[in-house]
């Protein structure tokens, strides 16, 4: 992507984490990405294109914090990479707050608004989908119910970060919390 499209995009997940979804006005994010209106209108053409490039945008750097390791680290096993998947997405990093807070958001937004709907069930349908496929690499006799198990973890996991963002419970917490849950699905599914 483009360096002004991404400063663009940096910016549009700042300021729907901070004010909104309906806080987002052209204007604001142009002087929010130091750039012009007319800028923004050339490489989104519209609100809703700027609301769906974000959309992909914070998926995608969800999917890359969760999943960057140091290559000198020592192989996981498939829980590992589940847990660290999952658990990755209860950091207390600018980053994590930001995404977890936009796709909050955006999600509420969703409620009322069709596109946008349409839209955030895809990208959810991306994420269960590989949180089903770790969990099938953790339980291979098992695939059949993982997609149902995924959508249980990652349900959780949104619930769980809006509480530790919003102040309801500790991240520590949270994370045990979602290593019972990681733990009961295995377990489940085992016997599946």
């Amino acid at each position: 992507m483009a360096a002004r499209s991404t400063q663009i995009l940096e910016a549009a997940a700042r300021v729907i984490a901070r004010r909104g979804v309906r806080g987002l006005r052209v204007d604001e994010l142009a002087a929010e990405a130091g750039v012009s209106t007319a800028l923004i209108y050339y490489h989104f053409k519209d609100r809703t294109g700027v609301l769906r490039q974000t959309l992909e945008f914070i998926s995608d750097r969800a999917a890359r914090y969760t999943t960057d390791r140091d290559p000198d680290d020592p192989p996981l096993t498939p829980r590992q990479e589940l847990e660290n998947a999952l658990l990755r997405e209860l950091q207390d990093t600018a980053e994590v707050r930001e995404n977890s807070s936009a796709w909050g958001e955006l999600r509420a937004s969703a409620v009322f608004d069709e596109v946008l709907r349409d839209d955030l069930a895809r990208a959810t349908l991306v994420w269960v989908r590989e949180v089903a496929a770790l969990l099938g690499d953790a339980r291979p006799t098992a695939s059949a119910s993982s997609l149902a198990a995924a959508e249980r973890l990652t349900a959780l996991l949104e619930g769980l970060s809006m509480r530790w963002l919003s102040g309801g419970i500790t991240i520590p917490h949270a994370r045990e919390l979602l290593r019972g849950a990681i733990g009961a699905e295995l377990a489940g599914l085992g016997q599946g």
